[in-house]
């Protein structure tokens, strides 16, 4: 028995924050009923064509669930939303501010109505303070959250070229209903989660907020280089390949000048003695390194690096993560079916000794509408009454 099987997942839910929460939710065995909008769904089944026609951000994050398309503009879908959540265990949502407690499912209400009902919200900016209405794209919170500021060089600040937001907003939000689950068990109530984007990022900038409030200033933009930590980061070898090394500690240091080097008095440098030193005087310990690996190619570094127990990797391009030996060796990659066939998808991250994930097909717009309202109760003259109108549509 999988750890999440018998719980059920409401999510009204679009993009990259709530779909990520659930997807995981799924992986353990969580029914997760995807709540879309008519014809079109979630509008990140757009983003893009890679995936056979499918969108890569779509096939992503929403495998293993059930798509049930409700236009909520419309009374008799509300009705039809509330008699699934009577029944369900978790409700998520990622709106617009506002837009649930407009439908008539505001926090309060629901908590009232299901005492034992898990209701999580997840938003830019939170449900209350000035910035509360203001529209929340990854980027944007991004630059909110100072992230930007201290990533990319001196000349080009830059965002992660990943929706790190999101993704920070939807595991605090998988993590938080998992909690509640087990307060639930204890308690035999449920209760109201909410996540915001800022707070989610802002919480994982948490070394550069100390740096920045207790040091005076802000770290620097280095590129792939780190602002505080030196050598650390990459370095060009002689057959013009990069190689990206990271030293931790003064024992790390000592091996590295005396096996990769071969200068072992370079360790007791007065200059470069200490990590602060190392730092400060960066610009004239690189030309050293870089004259010491201009001499090697790439495969010769990581051989001596590796015999000195210095961390160390290629820059692998994403087609090399795909391809990347460790992922093959580990059996790591699995098929999932969709509408366009047979997909490669990744097992998720952790790893249980004793139990297996679930990795079921990406739906289609609609694919399980009548299927659920069926088992919910909505007969089949209502149902297709419905569909006469518009207010369901598969």
């Amino acid at each position: 028995m999988l750890p999440l099987e018998g719980i059920t997942v409401v999510s009204l839910e679009q993009a990259v924050a709530a779909p990520f929460a659930t997807r995981q939710l799924a992986d353990l065995g969580a029914r997760v009923i995807k709540i879309e909008r008519p014809n079109t769904g979630d509008f990140a089944r757009n983003y893009d064509t890679t995936v056979h026609g499918m969108s890569s951000h779509f096939v992503w994050l929403n495998r293993s669930k059930e798509s049930v398309c409700l236009d909520l503009k419309q009374e008799e879908s509300t009705i039809i939303l509330d008699k699934i959540l009577s029944q369900a265990d978790v409700f998520v949502q990622n709106l617009a501010p506002g837009a649930v407690d407009r439908l008539g499912f505001s926090p309060s209400i629901l908590k009232e109505k299901y005492p034992q009902l898990i209701i999580c919200g997840i938003s830019g900016y939170g449900s209350n303070g000035s910035y509360r209405d203001k529209k929340a794209y990854d980027l944007l919170i991004q630059c909110e959250a100072g992230l930007v500021s201290i990533t990319g060089t001196d000349d080009n600040p830059s965002k992660s070229g990943i929706s790190i937001a999101d993704i920070a907003a939807g595991m605090y939000a998988y993590t938080g209903i998992l909690t509640a689950l087990l307060a639930r068990h204890k308690t035999g109530k449920g209760t109201v989660i909410e996540v915001s984007m800022l707070e989610a990022l802002a919480e994982w900038m948490g070394y550069p907020i100390y740096y920045s409030e207790y040091g005076g200033t802000d770290p620097k933009r280095t590129g792939s280089s780190h602002a505080t930590i030196y050598p650390y980061g990459p370095f060009k070898t002689g057959d013009n390949k990069l190689v990206f090394m990271g030293i931790q500690n003064e024992r790390e240091w000592a091996y590295f000048c005396e096996k990769v080097l071969e200068s072992p008095d370079l360790a007791i440098d007065s200059q470069f003695i200490s990590n602060s030193k190392r730092v400060s005087n960066r610009d004239i310990l690189k030309p050293i390194i870089d004259s010491a690996f201009h001499k090697l190619n790439a495969d010769q570094v990581i051989d001596l690096l590796e015999k000195a127990k210095i961390a160390n990797a290629r820059l692998n391009t994403v087609n090399d993560l795909v391809n990347h030996p460790q992922l093959r060796e580990r059996n790591r990659w699995r098929e999932v079916h969709s509408p366009v066939g047979t997909l490669k998808a990744l097992l998720p991250p952790v790893t249980f000794e004793d139990l297996d994930v679930i990795m079921n097909p990406i739906p289609e717009v609609g694919e399980h509408t009548e299927s659920v309202l069926k088992e919910f109760g909505i007969d089949t003259e209502k149902l297709q009454q419905s569909k006469k109108t518009d207010v369901l549509q598969n």
